[in-house]
């Protein structure tokens, strides 16, 4: 599988996404949808974009009871994405359940990950506010194994994390990694990040790329110079 840039779409309406997507003539760039969109759209505005030919990573993080989350992911299934996720703070159990729940009758079924720290968290903001005390790479490398044993394909990491997932799970399970800035732009919101160029360096399978290209003044040539830095075209 190679490596890809996934622009997340994070508009808040159905009609400013189309708009961004009209601008990629003759591309058909792998989009993220969130929670913004989801939930202002619901499940056609993924029915739509599917149909224009993009591969989708419909990002929802899911924590809930393990029912909860096997039910949901079912429903999810129907919709025919290429990637979603759900939080592995959830537990092995859960993502066991929501395995079960995205896998289609034929055998067949999105990739799914789990996301581990969120890019906006920092070591201190996770011990002081959700009282981990262990150290930030140790407690993502920990989740990323827990996702390994549940049956994932890979995780949500800062680009940071990256090398050391793949060092703990194989270079086959998957990092999917927002927290990607241009080495001349600004971090926004977000405390991990670094550049396409460095997340390709350290072993990022997909990165997650929002702002730099959905608030460019040439969204296009921003994306082109994505995948330029990122995988090397």
């Amino acid at each position: 599988m190679g490596k890809d840039v996934i622009i997340a779409c994070d508009f808040d309406g159905k009609e400013q996404v189309l708009s961004f997507l009209d601008k990629f003539t003759g591309k058909k760039p792998y989009v993220k949808i969130g929670m913004e969109l989801f939930y202002a759209e619901g499940p056609e505005i993924v029915r739509e974009i599917k149909k224009r030919g993009h591969k989708i990573f419909l990002d929802l993080k899911l924590c809930d009871i393990p029912n909860t989350v096997k039910k949901s992911m079912k429903v999810l299934s129907n919709l025919d994405v290429d990637m979603t996720n759900l939080h592995a703070s959830g537990t092995i159990e859960m993502m066991k359940a929501a395995i079960e729940g995205l896998t289609r009758e034929d055998g067949t079924r999105p990739l799914l990950i789990a996301v581990t720290q969120l890019t906006s968290t920092s070591e201190e903001r996770m011990k002081n506010d959700i009282l981990i005390d262990k150290p930030l790479k140790e407690v993502v490398a920990h989740y990323a194994k827990n996702a390994k044993v549940a049956g994932l394909d890979g995780v949500v990491c800062s680009p940071l994390e990256a090398s050391d997932v793949k060092a703990v799970c194989g270079n086959e399970f998957l990092t999917v990694t927002p927290g990607v800035r241009f080495a001349d732009g600004e971090k926004g919101d977000q405390v991990r990040v670094t550049t396409p160029e460095d997340a390709n360096k350290i072993g990022s399978d997909y990165i997650v790329v929002g702002r730099p290209i959905t608030q460019a003044e040439d969204p296009v040539a921003a994306y082109e110079r994505c995948i330029r830095e990122f995988c090397g075209e």
